[in-house]
């Protein structure tokens, strides 16, 4: 049987370990009153700190659990993120649910990926798609009038609940909305594009057409058609507003569910946007690429991995001149690893988190031509260049160094 303590660590502060204390609680109970009871308790305090701006008392405890307790770390998680992209609203006389969806575009291209405000045009058939195809009916809604990076979206909790509020007042009076932040996205070869949607239903009825379905059977048949019928529908509209872009279109849903679907679909096409983009700037075939893959994270200890870090070098220049990031999300795990022949017998061949991502990524590389190796050290710490705050990548001696475009390089518009 596994046992855990209640104790926690002391650097923790007072409301930090009442959090820890009860998603573990939460997880462990006995019954699923118990389980009840404590998130209840759970869904008070983060509510509590959430409306007190006391994020970092939020994240304390998130970091404690994510490094001690992946089922407690996942309750906790749960919460927060319901509270602060779900509600209810009472409105004229009813109670309804409420619920920050987002849209996602994956986007790549070997020129730049637009974001920014859009023409009212376009939100407009955008709304009337999703209406038709992706709400249930009599859901009411309200759309931010901007195509979002991932930088420019809502980032803290404490943030994603001030969008769902400020969307649902959008709704509710008619107000416009608008996110705040005007930061400046930094361009990547292969990234995601997202709108947001605030929708509202009646209490205990569906928010979304699948939900609809009176056989609960049904629901992925259902989500498939509709899945299908956006992509038919919005594709060509989102290609004059993403020109030059190949995009694939992915279900609109929950904010961080659905931001964390798009965060890994949009990885493999990182790779091939890249392998594309350095083909046409260097005037080469794959073939005469490499590729190093490093492993990268806060703990080196060979246990966790929070990122792999892809470096691309001539065959016959071991300089990186380009990199890409493959983030690793806390769910993603495997047992039993296989790796390439090449790499038998390596450190890296045993269970360990982000195993099925490597994998993925060499087959990748493989299907494109690239050859590849893992690095002599096994783990790295995540660093970046102290100038430009660029990832610093792992060369083929293991030294971590930036990645620089030779200067036979074709200028186009710099990318990441």
């Amino acid at each position: 049987m596994r046992r855990f303590t209640k104790t926690g660590s002391s650097r923790l502060s007072a409301d930090s370990q009442r959090l820890v204390s009860l998603a573990l609680e939460m997880f462990y109970a006995s019954s699923s009153l118990e389980s009840e009871f404590c998130r209840k308790k759970l869904e008070g305090l983060v509510s509590k700190l959430l409306h007190a701006r006391k994020q970092s008392v939020l994240n304390d405890a998130i970091e404690y659990l994510f490094g001690t307790d992946m089922e407690a770390y996942n309750c906790l998680l749960e919460v927060a993120e319901a509270l602060s992209e779900s509600g209810t609203v009472e409105f004229e006389g009813r109670q309804y649910q409420v619920l920050l969806v987002a849209i996602p575009v994956l986007a790549w291209t070997r020129f730049s990926i637009a974001s920014g405000r859009l023409p009212q045009d376009v939100i407009a058939t955008v709304s009337d798609r999703f209406a038709r195809l992706i709400l249930a009916n009599g859901v009411r809604f309200a759309m931010a009038p901007g195509l979002y990076a991932v930088d420019q979206l809502p980032y803290s909790h404490i943030d994603v609940m001030a969008v769902t509020q400020g969307l649902v007042k959008a709704i509710v009076q008619g107000a416009d909305f608008e996110l705040s932040s005007r930061q400046e996205t930094v361009p990547f070869l292969a990234d995601g594009r997202y709108l947001l949607a605030g929708v509202m239903a009646e209490a205990g009825q569906p928010i979304f057409r699948w939900q609809a379905c009176s056989d609960p059977a049904g629901f992925e048949t259902v989500k498939e058609e509709c899945l299908k019928l956006w992509q038919q529908e919005v594709t060509p509209v989102m290609a004059d507003v993403l020109p030059g872009c190949n995009l694939e279109l992915l279900l609109p849903g929950g904010f961080f569910n659905t931001c964390r679907k798009a965060d890994q679909g949009i990885r493999p096409s990182t790779i091939k946007a890249a392998v594309h983009y350095l083909m046409h700037a260097l005037d080469i075939q794959p073939d005469s690429l490499c590729a190093v893959i490093g492993g990268f994270g806060k703990d080196l200890d060979g246990v966790q991995v929070e990122e792999y870090r892809i470096g691309f070098y001539r065959k016959d220049d071991p300089r990186i001149i380009y990199g890409i990031v493959w983030p690793v999300y806390g769910t993603e795990e495997v047992e039993g690893v296989n790796f390439p022949a090449q790499l038998e017998g390596h450190a890296s061949a045993s269970s360990r988190r982000g195993g099925k991502q490597l994998l993925q990524i060499f087959q990748l590389l493989r299907e494109m031509g690239i050859s590849f190796e893992k690095t002599a050290v096994e783990r790295f710490a995540m660093e970046f260049c102290e100038d430009c705050g660029a990832p610093l990548f792992a060369d083929t001696n293991g030294e971590l160094v930036h990645a620089e475009m030779p200067e036979d390089a074709k200028k186009e518009t710099r990318l990441h």
